[in-house]
């Protein structure tokens, strides 16, 4: 089953990957710079982010200061132990060096280690990496770690459903996309400001195709809970380009409650808080029960993942302002509000 759609390394991410260590597990492409989004006229000129994931981050970053120091910012003056307690004790688990010239491009690089990655994409600890995961990627190396790579695919099935939980009984295949896309953006509090309103339009609507790749397995799996309509592969009508098929899910409580039970384990932690937010205290199993046949299940839903990206959102920028430096914070803000603006 294919996670995602795998690309031969293009000659750029090939020398952009020489200049680092090669201790890589897993890395992966993303964002404006890698992916066509709508009304992107700079495509090529966009910074390119990076994920490098890695099994031992001290010496990983003890190996990458020494060959690019000049990558990162006054912290590595603490060492690169000091480097590897930040990224593993703050924010989503991730530390980025960004504005980085290389190859004539500038990228942004984040390092994880392998066990933290597997952890968001199996929990949504933060839904951080996990929703970046959720949109279509390049991939640069191919993860061979056979718990990453069924953490990456149930990673996928979580989103498909989360999404069903919180659309109607009938919706569009764009409306789907949509959905998964918006899942790790709604709760964002850089969405409020800094980040273009219709980012999710233009992510998913140039890549309706790559989207039905992606997501077709996992659609097949829940036959008996949603209705896709056929597609012809070979059809080049509008509807087929822009997703505008109508599609059908069973919304009974009994549907819901699979769905539910389906979930990682942060927004089922998150949806038994709140419903025990008072003096009585049910469990896990009781509470999605109840969930389920709440007429506000899609809203409750909803607002859990929320709050998981809210607070993953503010800590990891946070952070990037002490791992990029005042000066680069600076300038990679701008660059943002700048193109928010356009």
């Amino acid at each position: 089953m294919s996670v995602q759609s795998i690309v031969p390394i293009t000659s750029l991410y090939s020398r952009i990957l020489s200049r680092f260590p090669q201790y890589l597990q897993f890395s992966f492409a993303y964002g404006s710079g890698v992916k066509q989004q709508l009304n992107n006229k700079n495509h090529g000129k966009n910074m390119i982010d990076l994920i490098y994931c890695v099994d031992d981050s001290s010496k990983w970053h003890k190996l990458n200061i020494q060959r690019n120091p000049s990558h990162y910012s006054s912290l590595k003056f603490f060492g690169s132990k000091f480097v590897v307690r930040f990224q593993e004790n703050a924010g989503a688990k991730v530390y980025y060096n960004t504005l980085v010239p290389l190859e004539g491009v500038f990228i942004k690089y984040g390092v994880i280690t392998t066990k933290d990655l597997i952890t968001d994409l199996l929990e949504w600890s933060d839904l951080y990496l996990a929703g970046r995961l959720h949109k279509p990627v390049e991939i640069v190396k191919s993860a061979t770690n056979s718990e990453l790579q069924s953490a990456l695919q149930l990673n996928l099935q979580s989103a498909v459903h989360a999404a069903l939980l919180t659309l109607p009984e009938t919706f569009t295949e764009y409306d789907f996309y949509h959905t998964i896309s918006n899942l790790s953006y709604s709760g964002d509090f850089r969405m409020m400001f800094g980040e273009n309103k219709d980012k999710v339009e233009n992510i998913v609507k140039p890549q309706i195709i790559k989207f039905r790749e992606l997501y077709k397995p996992y659609i097949k799996i829940l036959h008996d809970f949603v209705e896709f309509p056929q597609i012809d592969e070979s059809s080049d009508t509008t509807n087929h380009k822009n997703g505008e098929g109508t599609c059908s899910q069973d919304i009974r409580p009994l549907a819901k409650l699979h769905h539910l039970n389906q979930l990682p384990r942060w927004p089922q932690i998150a949806l038994t808080r709140y419903w025990n937010r008072g003096n009585f205290r049910q469990d896990t199993e009781d509470v999605l029960r109840a969930v389920a046949y709440d007429p506000d299940c899609n809203v409750l839903v909803r607002q859990c993942i929320d709050d998981i990206v809210w607070k993953s959102s503010i800590r990891q920028s946070l952070k990037g302002i002490l791992t990029a430096g005042i000066w680069k914070s600076v300038r990679y803000s701008s660059r943002k509000i700048a193109k928010m603006f356009k």
